[in-house]
């Protein structure tokens, strides 16, 4: 297999980022991974840690072409505006932090790397510091000009896109409509088959209300929007099952002949899926020009610094870019 550069973003500077970044790199990888960090931070948080892990700096005017030694890590060094210090928040670092989302996508759409593998931000910092941020998925839709991007997140044996992602309840309702649902629909079928070598993809569709609207008495949106939709869907030779109700959709009957959940709202199926795989699951970012993966978990202000992590989710996420990128 011909080696390729990965960048690896450690997100939040405050948060477990740096130290799953640094934790990884005691073993060997087949590819390059770049991580596209503070220098400083990552010495002062491999000091902070005990890790013996040799730093190597690089650039675009040097790129590496095989993977770093067992024990070692290639930095791409991107200043912090201030200290970072392990488990504080400072509002001062919002923009280090979107420069290393931004360095890491165009370095993909340049050609430089295969995928970008993220550790987790914090949202909330970043709109301290006075800039709309709502998520990695979003930024990275708006950096490559991507009108609709969608949210995946697997485990073995269960994958979970979302129709809609990062909205307030009362606004989900209003967001299901006909256009989007097919929009979202066709990137899942289209990158399940492209991006995981899955020919004709099953797809599982959840109903937005309970019991799928109880035949219109709990809601009409399964009636008068979801079901047309994905009639039109199947037209076009998708293979599509639903709208079912949640509740029971999340069941080995069901999940042993389908290959992905389309689920309507961020917690209708992302707890499902984080209960069976958490700290061995990724986030996906689906419809993108570019190979996206992230871990399934947060910033974990309160185990920085303490080296008391888990890998697992990043080793997965790493896992699964390579896969994409072949």
């Amino acid at each position: 297999m011909i080696a390729k550069r990965f960048a690896l973003t450690p997100g939040e500077p405050a948060g477990i980022g740096p130290d799953l970044c640094l934790l990884l790199a005691r073993d060997s990888h087949p590819h390059a991974l770049i991580a596209v960090a503070s220098a400083e931070l990552m010495h002062a948080r491999a000091a902070e840690l005990g890790l013996n892990v040799t730093l190597i700096e690089v650039t675009p005017a040097r790129w590496p072409s095989q993977p770093a030694p067992a024990g070692s890590l290639y930095v791409w060094d991107t200043p912090l505006a201030s200290p970072a210090v392990s488990g504080q928040l400072s509002p001062a670092n919002a923009r280090y932090v979107l420069a290393t989302l931004q360095r890491a996508g165009e370095g993909c759409l340049d050609g430089s790397f295969a995928g970008m593998i993220t550790a987790p931000v914090h949202k909330g910092v970043i709109n301290e510091a006075g800039i709309p941020f709502s998520g990695h998925t979003e930024f990275l839709a708006q950096l490559t000009g991507t009108e609709q991007v969608v949210m995946m997140l697997a485990t073995r044996g269960l994958r979970v896109a979302l129709v809609t992602t990062h909205l307030p309840l009362m606004d989900v309702a209003a967001a299901i409509t006909a256009e989007r649902l097919q929009r979202v629909t066709r990137i899942l079928h289209s990158d399940l088959v492209a991006k995981f070598g899955i020919a004709r993809p099953r797809i599982l569709v959840c109903g937005l209300n309970p019991h799928a609207g109880e035949g219109g008495h709990l809601g009409r949106e399964e009636i008068e929007i979801i079901e047309p939709a994905l009639q039109a869907l199947r037209q076009e030779g998708i293979d599509l099952i639903g709208p079912l109700p949640a509740d029971t959709l999340f069941t080995p009957k069901h999940l042993e002949h389908c290959d992905a959940v389309l689920a309507m709202y961020h917690d209708q199926g992302l707890p499902v899926l984080k209960y069976k795989g958490f700290g061995a699951a990724v986030n996906v970012t689906l419809g993108l020009p570019i190979v996206r993966t992230s871990v399934d978990h947060g910033t974990a202000l309160d185990l920085a610094g303490t080296g008391r992590i888990d890998t697992g989710s990043l080793q997965v996420a790493l896992e699964t870019a390579y896969q994409m990128a072949r």
